[in-house]
């Protein structure tokens, strides 16, 4: 028996399916995990790493203007579907679960063709146009987000939250939770952990904006007593480091690992892609999130429902200065805030997401 997850492109869609499919082999020994993407994105490296085996399929975007791409579209299309088709033939599939980008929705149309029910994985608050599509045949949308608006038009639909990294769950998962390795952490960092420490992170690319922003209120952080850990994202270290009044100001462009980050964090400075709100709301991290103004404005969505809780505030990204930060930002250290919204924000967004995936897929597959 083979369970297909297809998504790809961007971490944002590789990530989860990578959690999905570890909880699958974990808990369900001997169940065949194929994940299909396309040759162009993350997953030709992610997915062959964390050893799950990839079939690609062509990559189809759909035109969004008129050019030659119209006209050849309907054939790259339908040859993407018989792609897709055959692989789910050559591996016996007996669940698709699909989290959205280009590849999707070639496998779950070549899936809806041979009866083999659907699972739609949406990561955003606000869906993408494969989901959309899947999720008018599919058995089970899956949502990460409550207020996402997409449902199953036949099937049912459940929030679940975002399928997150083992480590994540563990970090969690231990006694005393996070902070139990904050000392461990700390000194890692050159932190003192028995003061506040402030991460500010713009994802694995960076945010420039946000760099700039905390370069020039560098001095003026360090002077309220908080510390900070700045990941400014690849090759884009270097005003932060001229800028940073001293070693409580820690500098990395990259880090692998975020688990030893989130151990540390009383605040988190972030963008408010899916994947960091729900690892900072699973984990119980009190955030800033200034979401990045591109595609849809999910990531403004994405941020709703933990602000909503009181678990974190929210600047839009114009509005973040210097001067913000000062006002906004440094005044959540005082008093108890941060306690309250750390409270607020842990559970906005489950632990258990790739389980229960697992566990919904396998169901469908024994109900064939």
């Amino acid at each position: 028996m083979a369970i297909i997850l297809a998504g790809g492109g961007t971490a944002g869609h590789v990530n989860p399916l990578l959690a999905t499919a570890n909880a699958i082999t974990e808990e369900y020994p001997g169940t065949q995990v194929v994940a299909v993407g396309t040759a162009a994105g993350l997953e030709t490296t992610l997915v062959p790493a964390a050893d799950v085996r990839l079939e690609t399929i062509p990559r189809v975007p759909l035109p969004r203007k008129p050019s030659l791409d119209v006209v050849r579209f309907p054939m790259i299309f339908r040859g993407a579907i018989a792609a897709a088709g055959e692989i789910l033939e050559r591996h016996d599939a007996e669940v698709v679960i699909g989290f959205g980008g280009y590849v999707s929705t070639p496998v779950y149309l070549a899936a809806r063709k041979r009866k083999i029910p659907v699972i739609v994985h949406e990561g955003n608050a606000r869906p993408g146009m494969a989901n959309k599509l899947g999720a008018r045949f599919a058995a089970t949308v899956a949502l990460t987000f409550p207020s996402t608006p997409l449902r199953a038009a036949k099937g049912i639909t459940v929030s679940v939250g975002l399928p997150l990294k083992r480590a994540i769950e563990q970090l969690s998962a231990r006694p005393g939770g996070r902070k139990s390795l904050r000392e461990e952490a700390a000194a890692r960092f050159g932190l003192d952990p028995a003061s506040p420490i402030m991460l500010v992170t713009g994802g694995s690319s960076g945010a420039l904006h946000m760099n700039e922003v905390f370069a020039q209120a560098a001095a003026d952080i360090r002077a309220a007593g908080v510390q900070v850990l700045h990941i400014t994202g690849k090759d884009k270290d270097d005003a932060v480091r001229a800028a940073a009044p001293d070693p409580g100001y820690v500098v990395l462009d990259y880090l692998s690992d975020m688990e030893s980050a989130y151990a540390v964090a009383d605040l988190a400075v972030s963008r408010s892609g899916a994947g960091m709100v729900a690892e900072l709301s699973a984990l119980g991290i009190p955030a800033v999130f200034v979401p990045l103004s591109v595609g849809n404005g999910e990531q403004a969505l994405n941020a709703r429902d933990v602000v909503s809780a009181g678990g974190a505030i929210l600047i839009e990204n114009k509005a973040l200065t210097a001067e913000k930060v000062r006002s906004a930002i440094l005044p959540l250290f005082e008093g108890d805030q941060l306690e309250t919204m750390a409270e607020r924000s842990k559970g906005v967004s489950p632990l258990n997401a790739a389980s229960r995936l697992a566990s919904i897929a396998m169901r469908l597959a024994e109900e064939r």
